[in-house]
């Protein structure tokens, strides 16, 4: 995985404190169980079932949509849950939030949105791991913490709507409605504590006793028990967040629990990654074999394998298990990036050579991800690319909203780059936004 990485992004989420920026734990294996489970729901919506689930790095319980390309759901709430159908009538909410149209009602104008036209909504939303200042995003682009607020939060009427969809989604997709009622009692009772003590989902989220008992008689109107095996459903719940808890949570919390996983494998891989945390990559490689041998062909594991071998300094290793997992999850931008990455630490012009294409296919897959950029921009500069080196760092500094340094290097990838092509044309985007957002 990216190691299990931190990713600044600058859509400020209105959790307890308005203007408060998130980040995003990025993981292969985690968004890619997850969006295993949130399939069924999401075809059942109308959305694709690609559309990505991406984890909060937060242990608050939280749940959100800022744009109709993801669904954002808290570290917290996921490790809160205890079935796949809760989570899934989490995802199937949110998912009739962007059906229903209530993310394009939001009190983000057009204004705003066109002082980043250049970039597109990606470089406000994003930021790469590691950069500066977080509380930047639309509060840079000059939205008022008022308008933050309302574009972060739903109408009474927008959540009757949302719980109405997803409830039907979840009978669409076969998975039952009890999962609905279930985590909605987690919620239960908060509107009547202080705003500071509520979960930021009940002050996004309204959540009276009236809108709970229609919720109660619209599930049961639908069915709560699910239709067909919903085992491979539980599996992929059960493997995200025990991933997601082996590297958030203690070693030995990790080591007492790894045996109430679903399945022998999720149990070897929460040991290996306990191990790992302990700092021994011998015995981390040894667990997570086991793993291996129940599911030879998994690329995830795979993944999780260069990351040990990475983060122990076996850097050629790594390589090799990075390159095993790319070939098996063909196209994967998040394992792409790590291949490379492994490949730019280790240096050498011809190993620099190869990674490049392989950094360039990571970015074009996924622009949330700021260290391919980091990871591009050192390739380039090592090669003697100075304009190509510019351009990525003018790009870096974008995501992370530092649009002066973003202006500046973007004018040196213009000045050294051949006029007119591909790259010359980006760093042109890239000014364009630094000017809009100034003005």
């Amino acid at each position: 995985m990216v190691r299990l990485r931190t990713v600044l992004a600058l859509f400020l989420v209105m959790l307890a404190v308005p203007a408060q920026a998130v980040s995003l734990l990025r993981d292969p294996d985690i968004e890619n169980a997850l969006n295993q489970m949130a399939r069924p729901v999401l075809t059942a919506a109308g959305l694709s079932g690609a559309t990505p689930v991406l984890v909060v790095n937060d242990q608050s319980l939280n749940a959100f949509v800022v744009d109709t390309n993801a669904i954002y759901i808290n570290a917290g709430l996921i490790l809160r849950t205890t079935s796949a159908a809760e989570l899934q009538f989490v995802i199937a909410h949110e998912a009739a939030h962007i059906v229903n149209g209530h993310v394009t009602s939001r009190a983000l104008t057009a204004q705003h949105v066109s002082r980043i036209a250049g970039l597109g909504m990606a470089l406000a939303v994003a930021t790469a791991a590691g950069t500066g200042n977080g509380k930047l995003g639309l509060a840079a682009l000059g939205v008022a913490n008022s308008a933050q607020r309302s574009y972060f939060s739903h109408t009474q009427a927008e959540e009757s709507s949302a719980d109405q969809s997803g409830i039907r989604f979840m009978a669409l997709a076969g998975v039952g409605t009890q999962g609905a009622l279930d985590v909605t009692q987690i919620f239960a009772g908060q509107e009547l504590i202080s705003e500071g003590r509520q979960d930021p989902y009940v002050q996004s989220h309204p959540l009276s006793r009236d809108r709970l008992r229609r919720l109660t008689a619209l599930a049961g109107t639908y069915g709560l028990a699910p239709t067909g095996n919903r085992d491979q459903d539980t599996y992929w719940f059960d493997r995200a967040r025990g991933k997601l808890s082996a590297f958030l949570r203690a070693p030995k919390w990790t080591r007492a629990r790894a045996d109430e996983s679903v399945a022998k494998d999720i149990a070897w891989m929460r040991l290996a990654i306990a191990q790992h945390r302990d700092a021994d990559w011998r015995g981390a490689v040894d667990l997570l074999a086991r793993a291996q041998a129940i599911r030879p062909n998994d690329p995830w594991y795979f993944e999780l394998k260069g990351q040990i071998l990475l983060e122990g300094r076996q850097f050629a290793a790594s390589q090799a298990a990075y390159r095993r997992a790319a070939d098996l999850a063909p196209g994967n931008p998040l394992i792409l990036a790590s291949l490379g990455h492994s490949m730019v630490v280790q240096g050498g012009s011809q190993r620099l050579q190869q990674a490049l294409p392989v950094l360039e296919r990571a970015r074009a897959g996924d622009y949330r991800n700021g260290s391919v950029l980091r990871d591009l921009g050192s390739a380039y500069a090592q090669l003697n690319q100075p304009g190509n080196a510019a351009l990525t760092v003018a790009e870096y500094h974008a995501l992370a909203g530092r649009m002066k340094d973003a202006r500046i290097q973007a004018q040196r990838a213009v000045d050294m780059l051949p006029n007119g092509s591909p790259g010359w044309q980006r760093a042109q985007d890239v000014l364009n936004a630094a000017r809009n957002a100034q003005q």
